[in-house]
């Protein structure tokens, strides 16, 4: 089990890993739908469940998951000129919940047992 320093240090990388997997899937899921889409939903379904795999434990998806959401919601806020990287559409809500739904089932994965050395 690694200290707590070291599993705080994994949890501060998963928020800003999470942060730029959100930007770039908000990025890509637009510019090549459906294909974006899916390539950004695999992304982030591989973040959350790798960071699950590598602490072991259900925090690191809460981290990846925050720093994934508050991204994702500062970038839908758009700008008072009303530029926003997010134009409205069916793509963007898919990305939206579908990213939450991904988070909220990697939490609930039970977590996996450790194989004895």
């Amino acid at each position: 089990m690694p200290s707590p320093a070291v599993r705080y240090a994994w949890y501060a990388l998963l928020v800003v890993l999470g942060a730029l997997v959100g930007t770039a899937g908000a990025l890509v899921q637009a510019a090549w739908l459906p294909g974006g889409l899916f390539l950004a939903l695999l992304a982030t379904a591989a973040l959350f469940y790798g960071g699950m795999r590598a602490t072991g434990t259900q925090v690191a998806v809460a981290a990846a998951g925050a720093g994934w959401l508050v991204a994702i919601v500062l970038l839908s806020l758009g700008r008072p000129e009303g530029d926003g990287v997010f134009g409205g559409g069916i793509g963007e809500l898919v990305y939206l919940f579908g990213g939450m739904a991904v988070a909220v089932m990697c939490t609930t994965l039970s977590r996996l047992p450790r194989p004895t050395p």
